[in-house]
């Protein structure tokens, strides 16, 4: 009979209190919700995009690592993290981008999967970080449901457990965050 999964929330606990030997053991556990996150937030970017999932979840596992000792209560919780560092890492790399070194403008190859075409209109991420970090400066709650609902991809549902809220409060401020975006972006 194998042994029983170690619980993520444990393990988070115990990273949080200083044990680095716990982080590495959630990765395993947490990956494949990892790459899916990743995949979503590349569908997103531009063809010439010079990261891969497997890079972007890399990177942002480094960049949890690098943050040292973090309050992670659930996998949810630890989810929301992760997606808030693809987000910085994507948004470093679209700076890089934009500003013009590395080849300024050559097209770039990429080895791993091309990603998949994206259905919605493309809006460029960094007008949305900006969008969302002044959005955080007059309601850091409407910012938060934006990235746990479009960075990291939970549904209602999980979103309303996270801020710890009604289903029926979390779609108000969904709604009310999405209106306030498309007017910052586009007006």
């Amino acid at each position: 009979m194998p042994a029983p999964e170690p619980d993520v929330t444990m393990l988070l606990v115990a990273w949080g209190e200083g044990d680095r030997a716990a982080l590495d053991q959630v990765i395993p556990l947490v990956y494949h919700e990892l790459r899916r996150l990743a995949h979503r937030e590349l569908r997103g970017e531009r063809p010439d995009a010079t990261i891969g999932t497997t890079a972007l979840v890399h990177e942002a596992y480094l960049r949890l690592v690098d943050q040292g000792r973090a309050r992670l209560e659930s996998r949810l919780h630890f989810l929301n993290v992760a997606a808030q560092m693809m987000r910085r890492v994507l948004v470093d790399e679209a700076r890089k981008r934009h500003a013009g070194k590395r080849g300024a403008g050559a097209p770039r190859l990429s080895l791993d999967d091309a990603p998949e075409p994206r259905i919605e209109p493309s809006n460029d991420l960094l007008a949305l970080d900006e969008a969302l970090t002044r959005l955080e400066q007059i309601d850091a709650r409407l910012s938060r449901i934006v990235e746990l609902r479009y960075f990291g991809g939970l549904t209602l549902e999980e979103t309303a457990e996270v801020l710890g809220t009604s289903v029926s409060g979390a779609w108000r401020d969904w709604n009310t965050a999405r209106a306030w975006l498309f007017a910052a972006i586009e007006g």
